[in-house]
């Protein structure tokens, strides 16, 4: 090859670099191969090449020395329809499942299936919002009086009767006294609090609460056991914290102990109290499941009780300090074009 030290000098920095084509570097140390004298053979089997491999680019840098060793026409991936390739991405995506049972896709699976860059699947799913690994539950009132009921607590929500009280009724069943065995690591910088994983059961308690509408202030009782004279007692308390004879409207589910002849006696003996039945599987209707799920991720999910009197004065405590700050919901309903009806069958959508 002739070298000049400063081609050799060049060839030796293009071989050892980092940031360089590897096709650059490879003929680069064709040359220097080539130059030392090494036969074809051994360059073969050290470049992993043929002969039309070294005779071309040996022959290129012959004719025009260093500038031979770059490509003429390095060329560029063949360009795909955008449109199409997402419509096939998507396509793929929303109606055929993976063929190894599982029961969504993942990028990187769908990436390997239709012979593309996994990132090129995240962007298309990016860009058309859609979410494989996320899934959400619904459930729909099979109550053929929907309608009807929704508007009548939807009314006592948005158009109270007058000196009158509401209050949203439910039970919090089956709340479980768990101690761990294992002490629990505090939070400290770097690192969440973390619990042991074994507990110790020790006992259930049923939380009965009335959220008050209007001033969202919270009546609270726990009981040993969800029954219907258990929820009379409860109804009994609601009625002792407002002032005789004024009109009491409870909204509340279709749970068979709000149903018994003991609440049939109750209301026959206080004319004032009035129960609105939510409908079937409508559980958002009722205010009270909101506090209710801030009293599960604030006392609960992470509480350590003792024992079932512990539960009690926690739950207790935390009813307490929430009715000092005590605020009424306000819901606002977003999409008024999807608004509760009933189609032709009656069914609602």
């Amino acid at each position: 090859m002739n070298l000049s030290v400063s081609e050799r000098g060049e060839l030796a920095l293009l071989q050892r670099s980092r940031t360089a084509a590897v096709a650059q570097v490879r003929r680069a140390r064709l040359i220097l191969l080539l130059d030392e004298g090494a036969t074809w053979s051994s360059i073969k089997r050290e470049l992993r090449c043929d002969s039309r491999f070294i005779a071309t680019w040996g022959n290129r840098f012959v004719e025009q020395r260093l500038a031979g060793l770059f490509g003429r026409h390095p060329g560029r991936a063949p360009l795909r329809d955008p449109a199409k390739l997402e419509a096939r991405v998507l396509e793929r995506t929303l109606k055929h499942k993976p063929r190894d049972g599982s029961t969504h896709w993942s990028s990187r699976k769908l990436a390997a299936e239709m012979k593309l860059p996994f990132m090129t699947v995240q962007r298309i799913w990016r860009k058309h919002n859609v979410q494989p690994h996320r899934i959400e539950r619904h459930m729909i009132s099979n109550d053929p009086d929907f309608e009807a009921k929704a508007a009548d607590v939807i009314g006592l929500y948005l158009n109270p009767p007058a000196h009158a009280a509401v209050f949203c009724v439910d039970e919090k069943t089956a709340i479980q006294a768990l101690d761990r065995k294992d002490r629990m690591l505090p939070l400290s910088p770097g690192r969440a609090q973390s619990h042991g994983f074994e507990y110790k059961r020790n006992g259930t308690l049923s939380l009965f609460a009335a959220l008050n509408t209007a001033t969202g202030e919270v009546l609270g009782q726990t009981a040993p056991r969800h029954t219907s004279a258990q929820f009379v007692a409860f109804l009994a308390d609601i009625v002792a914290s407002q002032s005789a004879g004024k009109a009491i409207h409870v909204i509340c589910d279709n749970v068979s102990a709000h149903k018994t002849d003991k609440v049939e006696d109750f209301l026959a003996e206080h004319a004032n109290v009035a129960i609105h039945y939510t409908p079937t599987y409508s559980s958002w209707l009722n205010q009270v499941e909101n506090w209710f799920a801030r009293i599960q991720r604030d006392v609960i999910a992470r509480g350590v009780f003792t024992s079932t009197k512990d539960l009690d004065k926690k739950l207790m405590r935390y009813i307490r300090q929430y009715n000092r700050n005590a605020k009424p919901l306000k819901w606002k309903y977003d999409n008024t074009a999807n608004r509760i009806r009933c189609n032709s069958s009656g069914s609602v959508d």
